[in-house]
């Protein structure tokens, strides 16, 4: 009849014959009346009495004061409680009752003496017990009478109407608002009314929003654009999206799991998370420090969906807590992710390269990296442009492939791109179509397994000096003919000068150059 839940205890198991509101501190578990133990956490709201909990407040009673055959003496309460209190018990507990649903959406609170006393009223009239004189009646907090000053003018801007007062007076009777002497008298069961915007709002419903005429808004018309920003990751996704990737975009919400999954040690500082108050489950409880799960659980889904070869790519935020800050760092990043037979470490550096020279990014420099444990330590780089760390590319290790269900070789490229964003370069520069033909020669070079190309492009670019143009990788063996522990890699170089043709003695004088710098720094020999 009133809405209003209630509750009621035998009294032969309150102890002390006191009914107290309070948190559960350090009791931890109770038992409810539908026979399930629940583990309480210290600032969850029960009713207790003297020496225990007896139920949680708003949601349901305990077993342990629950009404039996043999009941003699019962104690009704009727309350009214926080309803976020409530919501953030009922899902931290897992448990959706009628009580918590009502209290979660804020009760008239002047409802617990009308309940409590119908409540018994039906008692004597249903000849169920004797009802007893007197009522305990602890009132913690009244709310006070809220009172609006009733603004005609206001409203009408707020609608564009010209609604006379009377209407609008009328309009709130019906709603049982009563308006006295210009103040608008809000009841207590009403407390999504608090303003302005929300009588004109109840007065729109009584009009009729068909009767309100659209017209345009006033002001001065500008133009909108885009930050540089937004214009930079407008050009992200268009040289992705032109080197075949498809973009996904995938929650910031993940599992706790996550960071096993890509065996992020557990001393890591990036298992130091941001948890959500009010989670969906287990699986989305935590904002994401790594991009890197977000991807790899987008590839597996397409891999179990038997797709042969994937290229995907996202542009979204990790959520780093800062120290002393209630909001945390939240950098951008960048990730590429692929699979399929014709995908190599080698083909995604190269695609790397080439959107970093499309967005007009300083070169790249790639230092391996033997440490990071989610990639395969042997096909694993850091990329560094300025000297910074701007991201990392290289092979999922296997271990976390296999975690994830994806057969095969996996690659990433995780790229921070607030840090690509602070690399551009300050000016694109143009060359004029040359006048000279370019002279191309091949090397192949036996080296260490363990040097990288990286190290021997830099080598070779600091000898050959500025008629080098090009320096391209084309071959990378190993086999009969090549020592154990060494690797045969193949480069094309192309030559060019601005003001003349090239001679043989020209080239071969930059070969002859770039091969002694690889022999004394490198111990690298011609093939």
């Amino acid at each position: 009849e009133y809405g209003q839940p209630m509750h009621a205890f035998d009294y032969r198991y309150v102890s002390g014959g006191k009914i107290i509101v309070r948190r559960a501190g350090e009791d931890k578990t109770l038992t409810t009346l539908d026979g399930n133990v629940r583990n309480l956490q210290p600032d969850m709201l029960v009713i207790a009495d003297e020496t225990k909990p007896v139920g949680l407040a708003g949601i349901m009673g305990g077993e342990n004061s629950e009404i039996v055959s043999d009941t003699v003496d019962v104690v009704f309460e009727s309350a009214n409680f926080s309803g976020a209190s409530i919501r953030k018990t009922a899902l931290a507990l897992g448990m959706r009752t009628d009580a918590s649903a009502k209290f979660e959406k804020d009760i008239d609170p002047m409802l617990t003496v009308p309940a409590v006393n119908r409540a018994c009223e039906l008692v004597e009239l249903l000849g169920a017990g004797e009802v007893m004189d007197g009522m305990i009646d602890i009132i913690n907090y009244v709310p006070a009478p809220v009172t609006l000053p009733l603004e005609p003018e206001k409203i009408n801007a707020l609608l564009g109407t010209e609604i006379p007062e009377a209407d609008m007076i009328e309009y709130l009777r019906r709603e049982e608002v009563p308006v006295v002497d210009g103040q608008i008298q809000v009841p207590s069961w009403r407390p999504d009314l608090r303003c302005m915007a929300d009588i004109a709002e109840e007065v729109a419903r009584y009009y009729g929003y068909n009767n309100i005429e659209t017209t345009l808004m006033r002001g001065t018309t500008t133009r909108g654009g885009y930050s540089e920003t937004a214009m930079l990751e407008n050009q992200a996704g268009a040289a992705a999206r032109s080197l075949g990737y498809s973009e996904i975009i995938t929650y910031s919400f993940v599992s706790p799991a996550s960071f096993d999954a890509v065996r992020i040690p557990k001393d890591s500082p990036l298992r130091r998370t941001l948890k959500l108050v009010n989670p969906l489950g287990e699986d989305t409880s935590i904002m994401r420090t790594i991009i890197l799960p977000s991807m790899l659980d987008i590839l597996s889904r397409n891999y179990a969906m038997k797709n042969k070869g994937v290229k995907l790519y996202e542009l979204g935020r990790v959520y780093l807590p800062i120290d002393g800050q209630d909001l945390p760092e939240e950098p951008r990043h960048l990730i590429f992710g692929t699979y399929g037979e014709h995908e190599t470490f080698f083909t995604m550096k190269g695609e790397i390269d080439a959107l970093l020279q499309l967005l007009n990014v300083k070169p790249a420099e790639y230092v391996a990296n033997r440490e990071n444990p989610s990639y395969h330590p042997g096909r694993c780089a850091d990329i560094l442009i300025d000297g910074k760390l701007a991201g990392t590319i290289g092979q999922i290790h296997p271990l976390v492939a296999e975690a994830y269900g994806i057969g095969g070789e996996v690659y990433v490229a995780d790229l921070d791109f607030t840090t690509i964003e602070a690399s551009l370069a300050e000016e694109r520069v143009f060359h004029s179509l040359p006048r000279f033909p370019a002279v191309t020669r091949d090397l192949a070079l036996v080296c260490d397994e363990s040097l990288t190309v990286g190290e021997l492009e830099r080598c070779i670019s600091a000898a050959a000096g500025k008629l080098l143009r090009k320096i391209n990788l084309f071959d990378i063996y190993r086999g009969p003919g090549v020592a154990a522990g060494k690797k045969s890699v193949a480069f094309s170089l192309e030559l060019r000068a601005d003001d003349r043709t090239l001679t043989d003695e020209d080239s071969t004088g930059v070969v002859d150059k770039v091969l002694k710098a690889l022999k004394e720094e490198k111990d690298v020999t011609l093939r």
